[in-house]
């Protein structure tokens, strides 16, 4: 099967579409029945082909010389690669025989997915990231009521629509999209995850909370559960890891609560050494305000460790309360702090939770994901083969 592949950013520092496109890359490069293209931008406003694998090109675009700050996904920067995309690809597809196109992001390159579509006949895979919401809603002149329309064409145009959680896709069902959207979730990295009790301090019991540090994460409930614990636990440790606005005013509040012996703030943590961090952890704590499945979760439960999460939308859709995880209410020290000691004075339950989270972990592989996505393939190359006769 031969894919040619749209996407801006590549590989992306904070997550999104550009991180997942990077784990399934990883995966396709082991198929030998794919050949790929991958079209992306280029951040030194120079051409480069590169190799990704034995049977994927990646091909890194210039959007200007001199261009500060290309990876940074500004109007300018969009038009600049969406013009320069369809261009290269309709060369491309010139000289290939393409089964399907897939677009990573419908604000950044559906327009040119439904473009090459039309040109072409080719059918198209879309991908929606959290910021096609805005780009996608955003009709208040003349030029975001052109953007949209293109992206409704696009949307509609395309052969399958997929979101990554049940949030992300109710939010486009709720800009009135007449499209099915298929939900395909994302993945972890079970090779750079996984257990290892041996790692552990015996004579602690460590918190581990690896997140953003900004209001929107409510890391102060957790310190605040923790300084009502560490009274009656001397062995209890929190380590937080990760950098954010909100950093220096926590730090001020773990010495006004006479806990900063107790309380390690990490700062930012290269991914290459996160396994280190969670290997110290006998829970994992994620007491994020708003809906969203952290990646810390799902690495949390491929390290083999016992979760306690807020019971927000995102992670109500994959975990289940007292299985594999515990769950509690926002803003609520007080509750935080009985489920952690919960799982402080009962190892059976702990034990429990952590086997079971890190099963579903399992199930979250990216070769796993890989497959979803495959099928999905597979499943629109059928349907144009059928459609041409």
């Amino acid at each position: 099967m031969r894919i040619l592949l749209l996407n801006y950013e590549f590989p992306a520092e904070n997550g999104g579409v550009e991180n997942t496109c990077f784990f399934l890359l990883r995966e396709y490069a082991k198929n030998p029945e794919l050949q790929i293209d991958f079209v992306t931008a280029s951040i030194d406003g120079q051409y480069h082909q590169l190799k990704f694998g034995d049977n994927i090109d990646i091909h890194r675009l210039p959007l200007g010389k001199g261009l500060e700050n290309a990876e940074v996904q500004t109007r300018k920067n969009l038009a600049l690669f969406a013009k320069n995309a369809y261009a290269f690809s309709k060369r491309l597809a010139e000289q290939n025989s393409y089964d399907l196109l897939q677009a990573n992001s419908l604000s950044a390159v559906g327009k040119t997915a439904w473009k090459l579509g039309r040109k072409f006949k080719l059918p198209y895979v879309v991908i929606l990231d959290e910021n096609d919401i805005a780009t996608y809603g955003r009709k208040n002149g003349i030029s975001e009521k052109i953007t949209s329309f293109y992206l409704q064409k696009a949307l509609l145009g395309s052969a399958f629509v997929i979101a990554n959680t049940q949030a992300l896709k109710d939010a486009m069902l709720n800009l009135e999209t007449k499209k099915e959207i298929l939900i395909v979730r994302n993945g972890v990295d079970v090779d750079q995850y996984f257990p290892n009790q041996a790692a552990r301090n015996p004579n602690l019991f460590t918190i581990v909370c690896a997140s953003q540090i900004t209001p929107m994460q409510g890391v102060r409930f957790l310190i605040q559960a923790f300084r009502l614990l560490s009274v009656r636990f001397d062995q209890l440790r929190l380590l937080v890891v990760g950098d954010g606005n909100e950093r220096k005013s926590l730090e001020d509040l773990v010495r006004a609560l006479g806990i900063k012996d107790k309380v390690e703030f990490t700062g930012e943590v290269a991914t290459e050494k996160m396994l280190a961090c969670y290997h110290k952890a006998n829970v994992v704590v994620s007491p994020a305000l708003e809906n969203r499945t952290d990646n810390g979760v799902l690495e949390a439960l491929a390290c083999g460790l016992p979760l306690i999460a807020t019971a927000n939308h995102d992670t109500k859709e994959i975990l289940t309360d007292g299985e594999n995880v515990l769950f509690v209410a926002t803003k609520d020290s007080n509750q935080l702090a009985e489920k952690i000691e919960k799982l402080i004075l009962d190892e059976k339950l702990t034990s429990e939770i952590a086997k079971n989270g890190l099963l579903l972990a399992q199930q979250f592989s990216w070769a796993n994901i890989a497959k979803q996505y495959l099928n999905v393939y597979l499943e629109t190359k059928n349907r144009n083969t059928i459609q041409r006769g």
